[in-house]
């Protein structure tokens, strides 16, 4: 090892949930990190996630699943219905066996908590949190990289974590992928409206224990609750003609409504718990093998984006700090100290570990979208393919929620890996 030091500078560029879990990951391994968001204040918006195994495994590892735990819900199944005829297609149970094979439960938990749970581990572990900068670029020279921000600041780290979004700043650092569209974001032409709702007593009781997902011909409507049971999240995604034509708002619900007309009363009737202020636009990018650029790396959607039908988006940023912290134990950190010097094997390390998977994640959540959507002959396939597959089948989910695919090793625990002091 060249000239150990008690600890090397990490720069984190994006307070989301990718930002805050690899500012997390570092710092536990004995890092001196700082984390710059462009938002005048640290928040989270949109509603509830879906926290499959492989990312509350890395809760797990991180001392965090049981704050997790208590604020969110753990669904008793996964449920699939045909959503112009109420037919149950297949379910999966979440708990025994399911979580056995997993090793840690699957939770479904609002983004804001999540989001705080980890600023809040950020917080007590030392992370050093700086809001209102915008970073536009980075240079790497003589081993070290330099942030440039839109106020003329400048900011010096060994290594630089581009966690900066979608619409990632730092993404044209390691891709020209602007030929897609001028923004590089491929359009799914599907939107979605989002809602969180108290549950009363005039909730229909039936479906408050799990996640159910009602497929119809080019939409689909998700409801889970969240927040122990206390609120009910919707999830209404659509194909739109409007957005097809260029227009991410749209004034009015018309199209909302007229998606979903031929829907079970119970799909339409849950129209009402959405927020139609405002719709989400679906976008993706195409996948890319390399996310470095001398010592900067991106993760979480800055380097992978996808669409939502996997509901893995936070989940791949969680893996992917999970993914860092052990691809930098023994090369940066090791029990003589810190080597700044290895950054670059380890973050070479960590691309090539984690560029294939992501990549398939990305791909898959297309096609499994595609096959929610359809219509005629093959909505009556897809439906008896469904409807084929018997619970407690693992076959489909062990190469997503699998111990073994992720590259996280879900037996570490914090306190049997190397930690050098901060």
């Amino acid at each position: 090892m060249s000239n150990p030091k008690p600890s090397t500078d990490v720069l984190v560029i994006g307070g989301g949930m990718a930002g805050l879990a690899g500012a997390l990951a570092l710092r536990g391994n004995g890092a001196e990190v700082t984390l710059l968001e462009r938002a005048p204040e640290f928040g989270e918006v949109g509603a509830g996630l879906q926290m499959a195994p492989n990312a509350s495994r890395v809760l797990k590892r991180w001392g965090l699943l049981d704050k997790a735990l208590e604020i969110g819900v753990r669904p008793k199944h996964l449920v699939f219905r045909d959503a112009v005829t109420g037919e149950e297609l297949t379910r999966q149970s979440l708990g025994g066996s399911f979580e056995e094979r997993y090793g840690a439960p699957y939770v479904v938990i609002h983004r804001s908590d999540l989001h705080r749970i980890l600023l809040e581990a950020c917080r007590d572990a030392g992370v050093r949190l700086v809001n209102d900068v915008a970073v536009e670029a980075v240079r790497t020279a003589d081993g070290r990289a330099t942030a440039l921000a839109a106020d003329g600041s400048t900011w010096e780290a060994d290594v630089v974590l581009g966690a900066d979004g979608l619409k990632s700043t730092l993404r044209r650092e390691v891709a020209q992928d602007g030929a897609v569209s001028s923004s590089g974001l491929v359009p799914s032409s599907y939107v979605a409206y989002r809602g969180t709702v108290p549950i009363t007593a005039d909730t229909p009781r039936g479906d408050l224990e799990d996640v159910i997902v009602y497929l119809g011909p080019d939409c689909h409507l998700v409801q889970y609750p969240l927040r122990k049971g206390e609120l009910l999240n919707t999830v209404a995604v659509f194909k739109s003609a409007s957005f097809e034509r260029g227009e991410e708002q749209y004034g009015g619900v018309d199209e909302l409504e007229a998606a979903y007309r031929d829907c079970v009363p119970a799909v339409r009737e849950a129209l009402k718990n959405l927020a139609t202020g405002i719709r989400w636009p679906m976008y993706d990018r195409d996948p890319i093998e390399n996310w470095v650029a001398g010592r900067m790396v991106l993760m979480g959607d800055a380097a992978h984006p996808m669409l939502q039908y996997l509901a893995q988006g936070a989940c791949q940023a969680l893996e992917d700090a999970a993914v860092l912290e052990e691809a930098s134990l023994g090369t940066v950190f090791t029990e003589d100290g810190a080597d700044p010097d290895a950054w670059d094997a380890a973050i070479r390390a960590f691309n090539s570990a984690r560029g294939a998977r992501t990549a398939r994640v990305q791909r898959t959540a297309r096609v499994w979208g595609e096959s929610w959507h359809v219509s005629g002959l093959a909505r009556t396939l897809r439906n008896l393919l469904f409807k084929s597959r018997k619970d407690g089948d693992f076959q489909y989910n062990d190469w997503l929620y699998g111990q073994d695919g992720d590259g996280v090793p879900a037996a570490a625990a914090p306190a049997d890996r190397v930690r050098v002091p901060a």
